[in-house]
């Protein structure tokens, strides 16, 4: 099974959560998938200073930044073909919602890079499980909101939930350690570092949420 995993930069303040992300590639590992890394070529919005947590004034690639954690294994969404993938699984980060899109400044009316968004439809289209977690599934519901609007979760937050709502989708409170899954729309979300606490907690949720679209992406009659 080859599980498509969109990537968004390096650290959590500008890019893809390195712990979600790397826990996403351990869970799928674990369950025998192989993980095909993408990301946009682009550069990131903004740079910040992991240290400070103040922006840095440089300029950094989104792709040549998720190769860090791909450990070089990662090629540009734009190849990616939903034909060639059973699932797809976006983790979050800041990079989510200011690289893959600009939800983190735009909210409902945010803009979707256009190679993710391609990927994330066709995909629905052929009816392939996505899993979304800690604020991607914020780029979901501007995807696909209008389509059916699928249920998600980003955990409790009201306002990021009104957000989603106001994108077309349904939002469903979740804790940390469990997900929330539209079978119809074959869909899974779960929180992650949306609620935290700790790296065990958002463990727990992610590898969870990865086994649930890995049985969704199953052929019929496969345990």
């Amino acid at each position: 099974m080859r599980v498509g995993v969109i990537l968004s930069g390096c650290g959590f303040q500008d890019g893809a959560e390195v712990h979600e992300s790397v826990l996403t590639l351990l869970a799928l590992d674990r369950a025998g998938a192989e993980a095909v890394c993408f990301a946009p070529d682009i550069d990131q919005a903004k740079v910040v200073n992991h240290i400070t947590g103040q922006d840095a004034d440089e300029t950094r690639n989104v792709l040549v930044e998720s190769a860090r954690i791909a450990r070089g294994e990662i090629t540009d969404v734009k190849t990616a073909d939903a034909a060639d993938l059973d699932a797809l699984i976006l983790p979050g980060g800041l990079g989510a919602a200011m690289n893959l899109c600009d939800f983190a400044v735009k909210g409902p009316d945010a803009e979707v890079n256009e190679d993710v968004a391609g990927l994330v439809r066709a995909m629905h289209a052929a009816k392939k499980p996505i899993g979304a977690i800690c604020i991607a599934p914020a780029l979901i519901a501007r995807v696909l909101g209008s389509d059916g609007g699928p249920t998600l979760t980003i955990g409790t937050d009201p306002g990021t939930a009104s957000a989603l709502e106001a994108c077309g989708a349904g939002h469903q409170d979740c804790a940390v350690e469990d997900f929330v899954v539209d079978t119809e729309q074959r869909i899974v979300s779960t929180p992650a570092y949306m609620l935290g606490p700790t790296i065990k907690h958002v463990a727990e949720g992610i590898e969870r949420c990865v086994t649930e679209v890995i049985k969704l992406a199953q052929p019929a009659g496969v345990a």
